[in-house]
């Protein structure tokens, strides 16, 4: 067989056989993919990735998920997570490995631009072919009314609408932005959320909330249902005041309610979750905020 790679030199031969384990691999991926069965690789394995990953893994998809910590690989090896060291500031040469998934889940506090942008080339010559980019409703200024996911100020510098632009501008892949509110549930308790030496800041607007079971199950269905180029708020229904709120949440823990501002800043803003809901058909598990029994163990 002339000119085979058979033939050649041990690095040549070596080469070639990368090549072959590649492709197969792909194939694999694509054949369980058609069967429902997805590789899914989570950027960032913490308070909410990690039970994300979980998830997953019930559903029986196959996972992937990063950390920062080399003390975390066993954990997540022992949860059947398939787990990779990596920093978004210092891409580790295994990033390829990591990469071969068709779905991304972005879900780390990192504001790195230049990270960022490394980040996506290097996805933009992967196979992954959706990404789920996980953002904040911090993206809103308060306008004193409700806000649907195109009232943004792009003319206000944000970060998290740059890296969002980042992510939905490639035509290398489809991009869907989830923008969480607030983040509760398990160990973040609000009751815990300010000590009794901070003076909470205009107690009279509203706050937007989502409990962190929403946070999973929400991200699962637009997985499940195939909901790609979107832009989703995610909140709970209600929307009470700071006041409110947080004075309840104090007294389910037990601890006196926070100092609060007696004259300020009286703007707010309401984020809608219409688009969420209607798209997905989705029911919140956690709708009401004042409802939520919040466990003061964990």
């Amino acid at each position: 067989m002339p000119g085979s790679p058979l033939r050649g030199s041990p690095h040549s031969r070596a080469l070639y056989a990368n090549q072959l384990l590649g492709q197969t691999l792909i194939y694999q991926r694509r054949r369980l993919e058609r069967i429902g069965i997805k590789t899914i690789s989570i950027l960032g394995s913490g308070w909410l990735g990690l039970p994300l990953a979980e998830k997953f893994i019930l559903a029986g998809h196959n996972v992937k998920a990063s950390t920062t910590s080399e003390n975390r690989l066993s954990v997540l090896s022992s949860l059947r997570i398939e787990p990779f060291i990596f920093d978004i500031g210092q891409p580790s040469s295994n990033v390829h490995n990591f990469l071969q998934a068709n779905i991304l889940i972005v879900n780390i506090p990192s504001k790195d631009i230049d990270g960022f942008s490394k980040l996506i080339k290097k996805i933009e010559c992967s196979e992954i072919g959706r990404i789920l980019f996980v953002s904040s409703t911090s993206v809103y200024e308060n306008k004193n009314k409700i806000l649907s996911e195109s009232e943004v100020e792009e003319s206000t510098p944000n970060t998290l609408l740059v890296l969002e632009s980042l992510f939905m501008n490639s035509n290398k892949f489809k991009t869907t932005i989830v923008r969480f509110g607030g983040l509760i549930g398990y160990s973040r308790h609000p009751g815990r959320f300010f000590n009794s030496n901070k003076i909470v800041s205009n107690p009279d607007s509203k706050v937007n909330l989502i409990h962190r079971d929403d946070c999973i199950n929400i991200i699962e269905q637009i997985v499940a249902q195939e909901i790609w180029g979107e832009v989703f708020n995610c909140c709970a229904d209600t929307h009470p005041t700071k006041r409110e709120f947080y004075t309840q949440a104090a007294k389910q823990l037990g601890v006196p309610a926070p100092n609060f501002q007696k004259a300020g800043d009286s703007s707010f803003k309401i984020i809608s979750n219409q688009k969420i809901k209607r798209m997905l058909n989705y029911e919140f598990l956690h709708p009401d905020l004042m409802e939520i029994k919040f466990e003061a163990s964990t």
